[in-house]
C-alpha cells in the first residue's frame, strides 16, 4: 500500500491537515462549499446543532446537523488554484490515514455542492436567477496537471468553443467538465442549467477592463453567442471547473449552483442579494 511522504502531504503537529486545519472526524460526508468565509456562519445559522467551528487563513469550517443530516459548511477562497488545495485536502481527510500516511482500503465518497454568486451572460438568466453549472469551462489548465485530466475533458466541445470564440493560442487550452448528473437533478431540477466559465481572474479574464486594455475586447460577445447541443454559456464564476474536474478524478460527486448578481449583458449589478442567497442555501441544505 502506498505511503505518502510529508513533503507530498503536510500534516500539522496536532494531526490536522496542513491548510484547512481539519481532522478527519471533523468532516461530514456532505459538504456545502462557498468562496467567502463570512458566508459559512450564514449557512451554519440554519443548522440545528454545531459540533465544530474553526478557521485557518481563508478556510472557515463549521460542521453540524441540519434536519438530521450531518453537513460541513466550508469556505474555499477565490479561484481554481484554491480548489486544488481544498479538494486535495478534503479527499485526504476522507481517504488517507493521516497517522500512517497510507491510502485507506475502503473509499469514502464525498458529496460536494458549491454555492456562490456569479455574473449572468444571457437574457434568460437575469439578476436573481439560480444557475446550475451542468458543464464548467476552466481557463487555467489545472486538471491537465493530473493523470486522467484529458479523459474527463470534452475535447469536442473545447474545439468548437475555441473555434467560435477565436481563442488566443497564448491562453491555456479551455477544458470542459461535466458536473455529477444525479446531483444536478437532485439539487438543481428547477434551476437554469447551462455552461459556466470558471475564469482565472475577476477583471480581465471575465472581460472587464479598468485601466488596462483587453487583448480581445470582443471575446465576451463571442462567448455569449456560443451554443453547443442546445446549451449556452450562462455565467462567469471562478471555481466550478476545478471542483467538478477534481471531484470526477477523485471519485466524488460535485456540482455548483450560483445566484446571478451581475447582469453582464445588461451592465446591472445587485449588491443587496442576502434574501435570494438565503433561499439558495435552504434549497441546497434541503436537497443535498
Amino acid at each position: 500500500m502506498r505511503t505518502i511522504s510529508p513533503d507530498q502531504l503536510p500534516v500539522n503537529a496536532d494531526g490536522s491537515i496542513f491548510h484547512l486545519h481539519l481532522k478527519p472526524e471533523q468532516l461530514a460526508d456532505k459538504v456545502v462549499m462557498m468562496g467567502d468565509p463570512e458566508r459559512v456562519p450564514v449557512v451554519a445559522a440554519f443548522f440545528d446543532a454545531i459540533e465544530f467551528d474553526g478557521q485557518s487563513r481563508e478556510f472557515r469550517t463549521i460542521t453540524g446537523t441540519y434536519k438530521g443530516k450531518r453537513i460541513t459548511a466550508l469556505s474555499h477562497g477565490i479561484g481554481c488554484d484554491n480548489l486544488d488545495i481544498v479538494m486535495t485536502e478534503l479527499d485526504a481527510l476522507a481517504n488517507i490515514d493521516l497517522k500512517t500516511r497510507e491510502v485507506k482500503p475502503d473509499f469514502r465518497p464525498l458529496t460536494l455542492v458549491r454555492i456562490g454568486t456569479c455574473g449572468g451572460l444571457q437574457s434568460f438568466a437575469p439578476i436573481g436567477t439560480y444557475v446550475v453549472s451542468e458543464i464548467s469551462m476552466g481557463m487555467d489548465g489545472l486538471i491537465f496537471f493530473y493523470e486522467g485530466g484529458e479523459r474527463i475533458s470534452d475535447f469536442e466541445l473545447s474545439e468548437e468553443f475555441s473555434k467560435h470564440t477565436q481563442w488566443d493560442k497564448l491562453l491555456a487550452t479551455p477544458y470542459f467538465i461535466y458536473a455529477d448528473k444525479t446531483l444536478v437533478e437532485q439539487i438543481g431540477h428547477d434551476m437554469v442549467k447551462g455552461i459556466t466559465i470558471s475564469a482565472s481572474g475577476f477583471y480581465g479574464p471575465q472581460g472587464r477592463h479598468v485601466r488596462l486594455g483587453l487583448s480581445s475586447p470582443e471575446r465576451n460577445k463571442r462567448i455569449e453567442s456560443f451554443e453547443y447541443k442546445g446549451l449556452k454559456i450562462c455565467n462567469y464564476e471562478m471555481e466550478s471547473a476545478a471542483l467538478a474536474g477534481l471531484a470526477s478524478l477523485m471519485g466524488h460527486k460535485a456540482m455548483t449552483a450560483c445566484l446571478v448578481i451581475a447582469g453582464r449583458y445588461s451592465g446591472g449589478m445587485n449588491t443587496d442579494y442576502k434574501g435570494s442567497f438565503d433561499e439558495l442555501i435552504t434549497k441546497v441544505l434541503d436537497r443535498i
